[in-house]
């Protein structure tokens, strides 16, 4: 299929000299086994198998990757990616910037496990799951540009040992690294609006956001929080119960209500109060420098549901859960799963896949191409006898 052949040299033409030339065969094998993922084939193991070859040679050539050079090429890949996406965006006018909705949202989702020999699984209380669960804690960060949801930045985080994580300090990391990383494609991401889930909501947090440039802070509101609005002081859950909504409001496809407050926490805030198409109500709180009005809240917030869009279609469709690579293997899994990602985005966007979804994607190739011919033809470091 030339669509699919023309991605596969897409990424090698763009990334040949991302890995020095000793570790082409590493690069080669990243590349092979996201491609074996289209095929259905998601371990080393089931791959080796479907070729008649030794799958020790596949393990042999990932552990040449280090951790660091493993973080680093998974953010390489992303931002190329996104960059690619922003410029087509950025260059055109304002009016279709705006129809982009272009937007960052970040938030962390659990990879729940049975095994102790991987790296970074441990045991700890779920608020979500209700119990202890086993497993994996993955923070990220995505793109959502004209439907598009494009992932940036993912990072595993350590649940136990002498240092215990702070997760809104690595959020802080994650997005400076981000940062200077577009500034080096001509593009500052800190003019986006960016969404987080309650989890990270914190004045210093907020402070930190502000001095990096970040000054469109949108993040959902936790119940147990103290405002004043007017003369009234009230818990966050009493002032869902209290106040008014109101429908039609410009831009806004829910019933809400835009109001000025004051935290004991956070100081001068806006609160945006909406209810969905059930009968619960929520609430944003927007720490943005100039707060926005309704309609602008809601545009940015509306699309913090792409975070939970790309861990289901990592879960489900990548089946994120079937790295089975001990040690460093954690991050060279992640970035073949990514690497699939961005492959399937890619083809996504050709006129010949464009009203397919990615599962229908996955089958046509696998109807029409041949895994063995694909490996021969842009394979040949990694085949090679040497």
């Amino acid at each position: 299929m030339l669509a699919l052949e023309k991605e596969l040299k897409w990424f090698f033409e763009t990334h040949r000299k991302t890995l020095r030339d000793r570790n082409k065969r590493s690069f080669e094998t990243l590349m092979f086994m996201s491609l074996g993922h289209i095929f259905g084939h998601n371990t080393a193991k089931e791959l080796a198998d479907h070729l008649g070859m030794s799958h020790q040679k596949l393990y042999k050539h990932l552990k040449t990757l280090s951790v660091y050079q493993l973080k680093k090429l998974l953010l390489k890949f992303t931002v190329k990616q996104a960059s690619v996406a922003l410029k087509s965006v950025l260059s055109k006018s304002a009016s279709t910037q705006s129809r982009a909705m272009i937007g960052l949202h970040g938030d962390n989702s659990v990879i729940q496990r049975w095994g102790k020999l991987i790296r970074l699984t441990y045991s700890w209380y779920s608020g979500r799951a209700k119990q202890v669960v086993i497993g994996n804690d993955l923070l990220g960060m995505v793109l959502t540009i004209n439907g598009q949801i494009i992932p940036l930045h993912l990072l595993f985080v350590s649940k136990q040992g002498r240092a215990n994580t702070n997760k809104p300090d690595l959020l802080l990391k994650m997005l400076k690294e981000l940062k200077e990383l577009f500034a080096e494609e001509g593009i500052d991401i800190t003019r986006f609006p960016l969404t987080l889930d309650s989890w990270f909501a914190s004045q210093d947090l907020i402070e930190k956001l502000a001095e990096a440039g970040f000054e469109q802070v949108i993040v959902a509101g936790k119940s147990n929080y103290s405002f004043k609005i007017g003369k009234e002081k009230g818990k966050a859950k009493e002032w869902k119960r209290k106040v008014k909504l109101s429908e039609g409001e410009w831009g806004v496809d829910v019933p809400c209500r835009r109001e000025s407050a004051e935290s004991p926490t956070f100081g001068d805030v806006v609160l945006f109060f909406f209810k969905k198409s059930t009968t619960k109500i929520f609430y944003l709180i927007d720490f943005s420098k100039k707060p926005g009005r309704c309609v602008e809240i809601w545009r940015a917030w509306k699309r913090h549901h792409a975070i939970e869009q790309f861990w289901r279609f990592l879960k489900s469709v990548l089946h994120l859960k079937s790295i089975q690579l001990r040690g460093n293997g954690l991050y060279a899994g992640l970035l073949i799963k990514i690497l699939t990602a961005i492959l399937l985005l890619r083809l996504k966007s050709t006129k010949t896949f464009r009203k397919l979804s990615f599962l229908q994607i996955m089958r046509k190739i696998r109807r029409e191409d041949n895994l063995r011919d694909l490996a021969n033809e842009h394979f040949h470091a990694l085949f090679s006898p040497t």
